[in-house]
């Protein structure tokens, strides 16, 4: 496994067998893993060795679980902190990572399957689509959670017209989709997807005007992603175009 460190991985949307080959040789190796219970398919445990302990951080505060992160790399054992999706989107690593600098504690990041790229997976789509949609928005609303910084809010991501994704959003998706008719249009195409990749994953399709009362009455309550734009529609846009990159066209001398 190398020097000893504090070892942050990307669990991937859940699913065991789309952890990184670089994150299952971390488990297997490690003494100790922290995971996120409430997120994680169990199954992604059967990658660490039998001896390893396993800590369920979903009753833990940050401080508590970075102690027992401290206190392990101190005993001279190797560390896996899981988190779901990429560590690079709402893991709160620099929050973690901040505390381990401060302790002279080593850490290291193995990147993994964001939930946005699973659910598009999961949709058969690409959200960037040629004359459609170039860019993607990965954004969350604020409810009971760290406000939200005031230059981003709905409105101002929602003027692009851009594929929007929503995380931590499902319990507000009532009065998002009000927010988004403005500049998407009622009849906008929204696609929900729940737990990606794992055994319980659900996908609900709708438009702006109606995705709302689908996941009311699937009783959505957590660990959903919400894709708006026309990008996610289930059959393709009329309007979409074709990469320069690939086309015939195209002059390929240069790259001969």
């Amino acid at each position: 496994m190398g020097a000893l460190s504090i070892h942050f991985v990307g669990a991937g949307p859940g699913a065991a067998d789309l952890l990184t080959v670089r994150a299952a040789r971390l488990l297997a190796d490690a003494d100790v893993v922290l995971y996120p219970g409430s997120y994680l398919d169990p199954q992604v445990l059967d990658q660490c060795s039998g001896t390893a302990e396993l800590v369920d951080t979903a009753g833990l505060d940050l401080d508590a679980i970075v102690d027992r992160m401290v206190v392990a790399y101190r005993a001279g054992r190797q560390v896996v902190r899981l988190v779901s999706g990429d560590p690079s989107l709402y893991s709160a690593v620099s929050e973690q990572t901040r505390r381990l600098d401060a302790a002279g504690v080593p850490w290291d990041v193995t990147p993994g399957v964001p939930a946005y790229a699973a659910a598009a997976a999961v949709l058969g789509r690409e959200l960037t689509v040629p004359l459609v949609a170039q860019s993607v928005v990965l954004t969350r609303v604020q409810a009971a959670s760290t406000a939200m910084p005031e230059r981003e809010s709905l409105a101002a991501f929602a003027a692009t017209g851009a594929t929007l994704v929503l995380h931590l959003a499902i319990t507000r998706i009532s009065e998002l989709m009000v927010e988004l008719v403005p500049d998407y249009g009622a009849a906008c195409p929204v696609a929900v997807v729940y737990r990606a990749s794992q055994p319980d994953q659900l996908v609900l399709r709708g438009t702006v005007a109606d995705i709302a009362d689908a996941v009311e009455a699937a009783g959505l309550r957590s660990a959903a992603v919400i894709l708006v734009g026309r990008a996610v529609a289930a059959l393709p846009d009329p309007c979409a175009g074709e990469s320069h990159l690939y086309d015939a066209a195209r002059d390929r001398s240069a790259q001969a």
